[in-house]
């Protein structure tokens, strides 16, 4: 039985992670401030810590999955400072407790790092075209700077590290205000109210379904092999059109909301599609579930909570 300890385990992503760590007969501590993370979400059986992660940790691990960040982009621009402090104080924390106890790492980063992207899609050897000084810089910066940490605990103290660069994920245990597309989209659509579009709806992203994301970043902190150190890809290189999202998404709900277009936010990347070589090359992964079926189950979960 390994320990492990998850980090932001009381949010969406995190309590599912939990759900599976559990279920392959592991013990699992949560640690979460609940700044964004929900009390309920964490799954019987782990056990609980409410804590800051900016504060020192403590305890023996075998391995850390370090999700603690606010991933909206409402959430992390309401309070930019905490994001930056969480990606690097906390970082740090989590860096400082594997070295000490000898424990695996994995880091979920984020496409964020890539910024408004010149290529697509986007590799792991692409640094990103990312502004330093604006409303997304917090998480954007915080992610990479948390990246180039676990870069040096590697090389200086010998820590094992793995860092996932996540796409857009979705599914079941969103927050109905989670503030980014499929959230939005599923929500207006069974109110029937507007839907939302920011922009003229031509700007991309790719979704991958929650489930396909626990599956990746398992195996990843598994793999082992030669350059496992460095960044990879987790998320769907199916392309969609942020107006193809929304029309899928009244189509699923039976809804008759209409679209609502409005001013484009500053920083809003313009691409969102992952290059998933290296994911399939070092551990064999790539998403299973259409983005139609993920949709349904997602819809079918708010519409349950909406109820």
């Amino acid at each position: 039985m390994r320990r492990i300890l998850v980090t932001g385990g009381a949010g969406f992503l995190g309590s599912h992670l939990v759900l599976k760590l559990l279920s392959n007969g592991n013990h699992v501590t949560v640690l979460d401030d609940l700044c964004t993370g929900v009390r309920s979400n964490v799954p019987a059986g782990a056990d609980f810590i409410q804590a800051d992660v900016c504060e020192p940790l403590t305890g023996e691990y075998d391995d850390i999955y370090h999700l603690a960040c606010a991933a909206s982009p409402d959430k992390y621009q309401a309070q930019p400072l905490q994001t930056l402090r969480t990606n690097f104080l906390g970082t740090t924390n989590v860096l400082e407790l594997a070295r000490r106890c000898r424990a695996s790492v994995l880091f979920t980063s984020t496409s964020e790092v890539y910024g408004d992207p010149q290529v697509s899609p986007q590799s792991e050897g692409y640094w990103g075209n990312v502004n330093s000084f604006g409303p997304r810089s917090c998480y954007d910066e915080g992610k990479r700077v948390s990246e180039s940490l676990c870069y040096s605990y590697a090389d200086c103290h010998q820590v094992r590290i793995r860092i996932a660069r996540i796409f857009n994920t979705y599914g079941p245990r969103m927050a109905p205000d989670d503030g980014r597309v499929v959230s939005n989209f599923l929500v207006q659509a069974l109110r029937n109210l507007p839907v939302t579009i920011y922009g003229d709806g031509s700007q991309t992203r790719s979704l991958c379904y929650v489930d396909d994301q626990i599956r990746g970043l398992l195996a990843l902190l598994q793999a082992e092999g030669a350059n496992l150190e460095a960044p990879a890809n987790i998320g769907n290189p199916h392309e969609m059109t942020v107006k193809e999202i929304a029309k899928a998404a009244l189509r699923i709900c039976g809804s008759s909301s209409k679209l609502d277009y409005r001013p484009l936010p500053k920083d809003d990347p313009a691409r969102r599609c992952p290059d998933i070589q290296r994911a399939k090359d070092w551990f064999g992964w790539e998403p299973r579930v259409s983005v139609e079926e993920g949709l349904q189950l997602t819809a079918d979960y708010f519409r349950g909570i909406l109820n």
